[in-house]
């Protein structure tokens, strides 16, 4: 959980394509692997579109499950096209570049106020990095402010379905959340479709091709989505440069390297480690056959550190121009809402080199249990001097 990188170099080098037994999954290592089956129709997030679990080979899922599955296949993320075309297409109508854009001066404001707040309070997640991106989140949701406490849990609850073999403690907890988010959203739509506001929910109601499961999962999916990694970039990205204080040097020194700086974060420590397809047709790779309803792990954390694509790829270089990695996936999943990560990462990272220059690690942090969702449990800060 420390540092995987040094598995992925041997994966690389002599198993790029391998099965792994504890999982049931084929392992696939390389960035031109990864990014080329991430397009590759015959592989999807789902296989229900095309047969049952059983005509799959699968085992039905359990049957207290369902309240949880219903919420995240209502979202665009785990249904296949035509659903998944049909869905992007409307909510790109209410999530487009320029209303994102428009949310700069607001995301600008909210990371100053809480870099300022936090100076010297210690725990720059808790602190800094899940709160902006939730605050951000809410206001563009339409979430009211006495509610807002309610929805990092619920992500983070609802996140921890996607682990490898989740507890069934954590299985159950997801599904609670969901359950509760669900409910909350369809409420607070009922009220927006009364009374209109200038908000995203709103925005959504007045679509009307879209279903009432379908504004639900689409919102859920963005509080996911859009502040998981964007926290975890926040927490991995100082980690990475407290490590690197060279790097961190020059990026004080140099604030237009900031841009190139958010992207080679990413890609250095990527926040999500891995991203599952099913195989919906036989495929070939590296002259290995994966049959047909067998689940392949793409590793992004291995792809974003391949020396046939990053030179150097171990180094962490905050002015890396050439940089393809692939942390916010590709193809016709690739992340809606990349542009409103980066306009986030941007300004927290800016408002913390602008306001808190001095901040220096207090203690080594720990890593969160979890793999797939790759972050940091605390970072420790303190004012030098």
């Amino acid at each position: 959980m420390a540092y995987p990188y040094r598995i992925y170099d041997e994966l690389r080098r002599e198993a790029p394509v391998s099965y792994f037994e504890p999982t049931g999954q084929w392992l696939v290592a390389r960035h031109a692997d990864v990014n080329a089956l991430l397009r590759d129709r015959r592989l999807g997030r789902s296989y229900l579109h095309v047969a049952t679990h059983e005509e799959f080979g699968r085992p039905p899922e359990p049957e207290f499950q369902e309240p949880f599955w219903r919420v995240i296949r209502a979202g665009m993320l785990d249904v296949e096209p035509p659903v998944h075309t049909r869905l992007r297409r409307l909510v790109s109508k209410a999530f487009t570049p320029r209303m994102v854009e428009s949310l700069r001066p607001q995301v600008r404001a909210i990371a100053r106020s809480l870099v300022d707040a936090y100076v010297d309070k210690g725990d720059l997640i808790a602190e800094v990095a899940e709160p902006l991106p939730v605050t951000v989140i809410a206001e563009m949701l339409g979430i009211p402010e006495a509610d807002r406490h309610l929805l990092r849990p619920w992500s983070a609850d609802i996140c921890g379905m996607y682990e490898l073999n989740p507890a069934p403690q954590a299985q159950h907890t997801a599904v609670r959340a969901a359950t509760e988010f669900a409910d909350y959203l369809k409420a607070l739509a009922a009220d927006r479709r009364r009374v209109p506001g200038d908000d995203l929910v709103s925005a959504l109601t007045q679509i009307d091709e879209l279903t009432e499961d379908e504004l639900v999962g689409t919102c859920v999916l963005l509080l996911n989505a859009g502040h998981e990694a964007t926290v975890n970039v926040t927490g991995n990205g100082w980690w990475a440069l407290f490590r690197n204080p060279a790097e961190l040097a020059r990026l004080r020194e140099d604030r237009s390297l900031l841009p190139t700086a958010i992207e080679e974060l990413m890609r250095w420590d990527t926040p999500l480690q891995m991203f599952e397809r099913w195989v919906l047709e036989d495929i070939e790779v590296h002259g290995v056959r994966i049959p047909r309803g067998t689940e392949v792990a793409l590793l992004f954390g291995s792809a974003n550190r391949d020396p046939a694509v990053f030179p150097d790829p171990d180094r962490l270089d905050v002015g890396r121009v050439d940089n393809p990695h692939i942390s916010f996936g590709a193809g016709i999943h690739f992340c809606l809402g990349a542009p409103l990560a980066r306009i986030e990462l941007m300004e927290s990272f800016g408002a913390l080199l602008d306001r808190a220059a001095t901040l220096e690690l207090r203690a080594e942090p720990s890593w969160k249990p979890g793999y797939v969702i790759r972050g940091l449990e605390a970072l420790e800060l303190s004012a030098a001097g």
